[in-house]
């Protein structure tokens, strides 16, 4: 029996242990009972079978099953290989097919284009790429498509910006990723614009040498399933040329982490982009950066070659050299932004940068603070409230200038700085984006559920803050379908107080050197985490209600040199309900490790300490010092022979134990799994932690999740 595929795996249904020949007719049935136990015999004899790229995984993994098209009536057997070609009793195929756009004469092809992030994700980092370099990559991949792809007798569409052809696969050129094709017969083409005859097109493939990059090739469609392998292998190698290989990979450093380094960032960052989860802003920023980084790096290419062929040195060639230097340098500093942006804990450190455009207006020129007042009907008893409780000289000490509007994002475009909105009770929907740049307030005149804001459509954001000091008050914030929280503050200080907010995405997120006070508010309903803290910012919850979210408070460490732990202040908070945990501490494996691997007291003796906060192994006790995560020396200097050895030994034991929970962490965090932290609130970012209530959450009250 050949052996299965790596792509085989996706494709097939676990039905059971004997499952897998439960339609097999009688006269086949010792056949097929024997096939069967040469299969188990194999499964025994491997661990796993993920070891170089390209070697399938015996065992059906629970992720595979999961991928099978639901409405699909075909079973593929455990068995079968979709490579083996012919048989009676082959399954038919797992994929979809995909009609074509224009000529209908051109057959179906595989609809490969839809797959899910985690079907990519495993056939890059366990069949295609596994550990290789970025220099090794195009050898890896030649790797992974001699096994699984079938190398003639398969059809395909070949496209291009100006036609599409029908050919034939005839043969295989790994090495350079290339098909070897005939014309099928009858010719078909469809092309945008003229016409391209069969004389033509020949003349084409043999300029080409009949050879084409598979990354332009689309199987067609056949049921008989013997192809699927096949289409699956070419999209792979299709999506990830198009998507997330750069042509300065190669030259970049070449060490064994480029899956780790490259691939998974980029690969998350697209489904992120296509699933609405990445602002539009910043992906326009990402596309712009990504198109002047390679203009830049292609003229960088052809200024290196032009020096490396000519023999002179003259003062020209000179000059060129520093104008590569500098052209290195730009590409270096673009590089990083790029990465910023791909890595999903960092990219909204350098995506809000853009928000300093939004320059506040300051002081209005005729030096005069004016309080605007919202309401979409005004009534003469409603006027008289306001004026008794808001608008009252008296109340003020002054005569007061205001304007009314019919809805709040006019009120607040017409702010100026110490200018103030009233908003009367009613339901407002809101359009765009309420952008707070300059230091006003914003009120609502009743109770929270008397006066509501709703966002309306899809967008970005809905509340955003960058007021030097901001206050909005009394109001509820309903949001529907939106990309970011409900509340983002960006830099300055704001009050949140008496508000109700109802999110359906992240709830309130204080970015790097921004400030948020928020007292007596409920906030519920967000997919994400209710409070996102980033590093850098001061947040004080005060007597709120954060319940119901994914997550109730998510802090981000980035350990970054120029990013300050935050400073967090939670007095009688009530966090409940919430699906994880209360409060998570996001933070990268690198610092869970030094901490652990440097508590060793003052005698050399080393105790590590799980994240729920029970040793692991226990070996004398921890000193004031490393209980604040400090680290000290590694034994005193008139310790005795003795001690030393036994402190030795208790160091590889500690160190062995750790690297396993190390790598247990780190592949539960990939699979988005925290670990529950006793010992997270005594970490030095709370500066005051009184009276709060964790209840009813999902995991537990303390978590900490690694990346």
């Amino acid at each position: 029996m050949e052996p299965e595929s790596e792509l085989a795996a996706p494709l097939q249904r676990d039905d059971g242990a004997g499952g897998a020949f439960a339609a097999a007719p009688e006269e086949d049935l010792e056949a097929a009972m024997a096939v069967e136990e040469e299969e188990e015999e194999e499964a025994e004899g491997g661990e796993g079978g993920e070891g170089r790229p390209g070697e399938p995984p015996q065992p059906l993994e629970e992720a595979d099953a999961l991928s099978l098209d639901e409405g699909s009536e075909s079973d593929a057997s455990r068995g079968g290989s979709c490579s083996d070609s012919g048989g009676p009793d082959k399954p038919g195929t797992a994929l979809r097919q995909l009609g074509p756009e224009g000529n209908q004469l051109f057959p179906d092809t595989f609809q490969t284009n839809s797959l899910l992030f985690y079907e990519r994700f495993k056939a890059y980092q366990d069949y295609m790429l596994a550990d290789c370099k970025a220099s090794e990559v195009k050898e890896f991949t030649a790797e992974y498509l001699e096994k699984v792809l079938e190398p003639s007798g398969w059809q395909a569409v070949w496209r291009t910006n100006v036609f599409e052809v029908l050919v034939e696969v005839v043969d295989m050129e790994y090495a350079s990723l290339k098909a070897v094709v005939r014309l099928s017969d009858p010719f078909l083409c469809e092309t945008k614009g003229g016409a391209f005859p069969l004389e033509c097109m020949r003349e084409l493939l043999a300029l080409k040498g009949h050879q084409l990059p598979l990354q332009e090739l689309w199987v067609v469609f056949d049921e008989s399933g013997e192809f699927d392998q096949t289409a699956l292998a070419v999209e792979h190698v299709r999506f990830f040329y198009q998507h997330i290989w750069r042509s300065w990979d190669e030259e970049d450093d070449d060490d064994f982490d480029y899956f780790v380094r490259c691939v998974e960032p980029r690969l998350r960052l697209y489904y992120d982009i296509l699933e609405d989860r990445v602002p539009s802003v910043l992906v326009a920023d990402y596309h712009g950066l990504l198109s002047q980084c390679e203009e830049l790096y292609r003229t960088f290419l052809d200024l290196r070659n032009s020096l490396s062929g000519s023999d002179s040195d003259s003062e020209a060639e000179n000059v060129s050299v520093v104008e590569g230097v500098k052209l290195y340098d730009r590409i270096e500093h673009l590089k990083q932004k790029l990465k910023l942006i791909e890595n999903p804990l960092l990219r909204y450190v350098f995506g809000y940068r853009k928000h300093a455009r939004l320059q506040p207006k300051g002081i209005r020129p005729a030096g005069t603070a004016i309080t605007h007042v919202v309401s979409a009907t005004m009534m003469s008893s409603l006027l008289a409230c306001l004026l008794r409780d808001k608008l009252s000289p008296a109340s003020c000490n002054e005569e007061i200038e205001i304007q009314f509007h019919s809805d709040p994002l006019s009120a607040m475009n017409a702010c100026y700085k110490g200018d103030r909105i009233i908003i009367c009770p009613g339901h407002y929907l809101v359009d765009g984006t309420l952008y707070i740049a300059d230091s006003v307030e914003l009120e609502g005149y009743g109770l929270p559920d008397d006066v509501v804001i709703e966002k309306r459509g899809k967008g970005d954001a809905f509340v955003e803050c960058t007021g030097a000091d901001v206050k909005i008050s009394n109001l509820k914030l309903i949001q529907h379908d939106a990309v970011e929280g409900i509340l983002s503050v960006h830099q300055g200080r704001t009050m949140l107080e008496n508000c109700v907010l109802q999110c359906e995405t992240t709830g309130v997120a204080v970015r790097t050197s921004a400030e948020l006070v928020m007292k007596n508010s409920d906030l519920y309903g967000a997919k994400g985490a209710g409070v996102e803290i980033y590093p850098g910012s001061t947040c004080a919850l005060m007597v709120n209600g954060i319940h119901h979210c994914k997550e109730g408070i998510l802090i981000k460490d980035f350990l970054e040199e120029h990013y300050e732990v935050p400073k967090i202040t939670l007095v009688n908070n009530v966090i409940h309900n919430n699906e994880g945990y209360g409060v998570v501490l996001v933070k990268p494996t690198a610092s869970s490790d030094a901490t652990e691997s440097m508590q060793v007291d003052s005698e050399g003796k080393i105790e590590a300490i799980q994240s729920s906060g029970e040793p692991l192994s226990e070996v004398g006790e921890r000193s004031p010092r490393q209980a604040r995560g400090e680290p000290d020396a590694y034994g005193r200097a008139d310790a005795s022979d003795h001690a030393k050895g036994n402190s030795e030994i208790a160091s590889e034991l500690s160190a062995a134990t750790l690297k396993k929970k190390q790598l247990g962490k780190k592949r539960l965090s990939s699979l988005g799994i925290t670990e529950a932290d006793g010992e997270l609130m005594f970490q030095d970012m709370f500066v005051s932690i009184v009276g709060n209530q964790f209840r009813r959450n999902g995991r537990g009250s303390f978590g900490t999740f690694l990346y």
